[in-house]
């Protein structure tokens, strides 16, 4: 009997080699002459100081790329949720971080910016107004901000704000809402009286850590429909059992320019942190968009015209 050819995993595939160098090489371009500031929006059951927590050198890491300075901003999501709102056990909110929620009388630690009603696609998600309008304040009061960086439902809500804070963006809800999309949240409208103006400028930059977009639903095909054009680049565990990858590919598919900035790992539902290959492709697309920015959009170099170790 013919041997079955082993499946290649998706992180050691050619076009992920090529993403990973490419970023890794930009990573050794020109630092920005001024400090950089960054969102970071936890997952569904986590919060702002434990996301900090799980992201600590993360932000060393990013703390010596980037000299002139960078400070990372960790908003807690305003949705807590109930015990019977979460189907896994998580840390309690008053013994240690290993003890589990074994009591429906305890209340969890746990934050979502949302929170997704439906067995199966389509999803609803139910108070997302609410997450949406905890960011837009954050915005107004802890920014203005380079880039946003999500994980899982953080990532979703990460291309979610890219989108809200694009020019034209606006009429673009409005134009699907009689179809029955739902309507640019109020919380991001300016109050300048100027239909084009939102609350705060376009994002520089998004990154995606297990992000996924909202399939399959009217109700939100404005955050996609025209396609994000902020830059986003979009990290997926080969091993993810938590968001299936066609979720994740929807985000990737809902985004502009998206060839070379999609990065697989070899690992499950998490962030990785420390693992010096994906931070420095993280630093490399940073560097990027923000050179970009500061040079009016100045083509980058091609792969043909570096200096590649091969």
């Amino acid at each position: 009997m013919p041997r079955r050819p082993a499946r290649v995993p998706q992180n050691i595939r050619p076009a992920n080699l090529y993403s990973l160098l490419r970023l890794r090489i930009m990573s050794q371009a020109p630092t920005p002459s001024r400090p950089v500031k960054i969102l970071m929006l936890h997952g569904f059951t986590q919060s702002g100081p434990l996301f900090h927590a799980k992201t600590r050198a993360l932000e060393k890491n990013l703390q010596k790329a980037f000299p002139a300075g960078i400070s990372l901003h960790y908003p807690t999501a305003p949705i807590r949720l109930s015990p019977a709102d979460i189907p896994f056990p998580v840390p309690s909110s008053t013994n240690s971080e290993a003890a589990e929620v074994d009591s429906k009388d305890e209340e969890p630690d746990a934050w979502a910016w949302w929170r997704r009603k439906g067995d199966q696609e389509p999803y609803t998600y139910e108070g997302i107004e609410q997450g949406l309008a905890h960011v837009a304040k954050t915005l107004q009061s802890e920014g203005p901000f380079d880039g946003v960086i999500g994980f899982s439902q953080g990532g979703a809500c990460a291309g979610m704000l890219a989108s809200l804070l694009e020019p034209g963006r606006r009429q673009g809800f409005e134009a699907l809402y009689p179809r029955g999309g739902m309507r640019y949240p109020e919380s991001f409208e300016a109050d300048t009286g100027y239909v084009e103006e939102a609350i705060h400028a376009p994002l520089k930059f998004a990154v995606s850590y297990s992000g996924f977009s909202a399939r399959g639903m009217n109700l939100y095909k404005a955050f996609y429909e025209p396609k994000i054009k902020t830059p986003m680049l979009h990290f997926l565990g080969s091993l993810d059992a938590v968001v299936e990858e066609a979720r994740s590919l929807a985000l990737v598919e809902a985004c502009e320019q998206s060839e070379g900035r999609v990065i697989y790992h070899p690992g499950g539902h998490f962030l990785p942190s420390s693992q010096k290959v994906y931070v420095s492709a993280l630093i490399g697309f940073i560097k990027e968009v923000l050179h970009a920015a500061e040079t009016g959009g100045k083509k980058e170099e091609s792969m043909e015209e570096m200096d590649v170790p091969f």
